[in-house]
């Protein structure tokens, strides 16, 4: 199980498999022995345990597979770790095979509703955002992702790459937030912070395999060739954006110049949350045509194209449908798969398609 530091992983794995033993190696003197014998170390805990943070011991994995061909059984190890390129790493060398990869991102809408903890109103839920600790101790967002922020750079950065100038990368990562649900510009990034094209792709590398951002490629499958092909930037987290945008209350939001991008990334995410809870990989892009047509989501699901609009406003509007009518004329899609998720309360069908409210975006699909 892979996903960003905090978003869960070791509580819901401890909840799922209560008779299991659970061993970090965050742990310094159970890490050493991991490391220094690792065949002790899996004699010592047995099989049934969940091993956190597994990608700290390496040469680990190379054990579990002797352990597990010895064993003949299935669910013998649950492994979980917040770097998904050392994990991901390890497992590729070793257990290739062997393993079932599911990810987890930070709390979901329809997760919060069914336990009535959704924040009140939209700005505070894209101002809150979804990781477990804000809502099981109370934490106020202001004070848990300053904190957040830290410990990332200063445990997962600084194992991943070399990065010297700590100071620089945080103001990297708030620029990223700034360009959310935009298109990512190398270039621009690079001259902005003073780093090389080289460095911004090491770094969003960094902050990708760190389950910090995300990105969404075009769609151009048998399409005019004249298209966008560079990828929207995501976070997987509205709340971790806000904080690096600088914002100190939801009401900030209603006049923000970024809050109609915040919305998005959070439809987008919400998606993306939607398929990891069902142990799949989404299917998802975005079209931009050299006209500037586009169109915010296209998912591609059981076999049909679904055309969706975002837009953070309450009301309705006709207007909404006008880019999904175009893409529907060059796609052929169904009008019952154009969709415009808004920033209002109640669902609706009409004759050019669906309005959906972001309570409940993606209760279907």
């Amino acid at each position: 199980m892979t996903g960003a530091r905090q978003c869960g992983k070791s509580t819901l794995l401890k909840s799922c498999f209560p008779t299991y033993r659970y061993v970090s190696l965050e742990d310094l003197d159970i890490r050493r022995q991991a490391i220094e014998d690792p065949r002790g170390f899996l004699s010592n805990f047995g099989i049934k345990t969940i091993i956190d943070e597994a990608q700290y011991a390496p040469d680990l994995f190379s054990y579990i597979q002797t352990k597990v061909d010895a064993e003949n059984e299935t669910g013998i190890y649950f492994l979980s770790g917040s770097q998904n390129f050392l994990l991901m790493q390890s497992i590729t060398q070793s257990l290739a095979g062997r393993t079932a990869l599911i990810k987890l991102a930070p709390f979901s809408i329809q997760e919060l509703k069914r336990a009535s903890r959704l924040p009140a109103s939209l700005n505070d839920w894209l101002f809150t955002g979804g990781y477990p600790r804000i809502y099981d101790k109370a934490i106020d967002p202001t004070d848990f992702y300053p904190n957040y922020i830290q410990t990332y750079i200063e445990r997962d950065v600084r194992l991943l790459r070399q990065i010297i100038n700590l100071s620089q990368f945080v103001r990297f990562l708030k620029l990223c937030a700034a360009r959310v649900g935009q298109l990512l510009n190398v270039n621009s990034l690079a001259i902005e912070c003073g780093i090389t094209v080289p460095t911004v792709n090491a770094w969003l590398s960094v902050l990708e395999t760190g389950n910090i951002l995300f990105f969404l490629k075009p769609y151009y499958k048998n399409f005019n060739k004249r298209l966008i092909k560079s990828p929207k930037l995501y976070f997987y987290d509205t709340g971790l954006v806000a904080s690096l945008l600088g914002l100190e209350n939801a009401m900030q939001l209603s006049t923000h110049y970024l809050r109609g991008e915040l919305f998005e990334n959070m439809v987008v995410v919400e998606y993306i949350k939607r398929k990891f809870a069902q142990g799949r990989e989404p299917q998802i892009y975005f079209w931009r045509d050299s006209n500037q047509n586009e169109v915010d989501l296209l998912i591609e699901s059981g076999g049909a194209l679904h055309a969706v609009e975002i837009k953070s406003g309450a009301t309705l509007n006709n207007s909404y449908f006008k880019g999904l009518h175009l893409f529907q004329q060059i796609a052929g899609i169904d009008t019952n798969n154009l969709s415009v998720i808004y920033g209002g309360d109640s669902d609706y069908t009409t004759p050019n398609g669906n309005y959906i409210s972001w309570k409940n975006c993606w209760g279907t699909l």
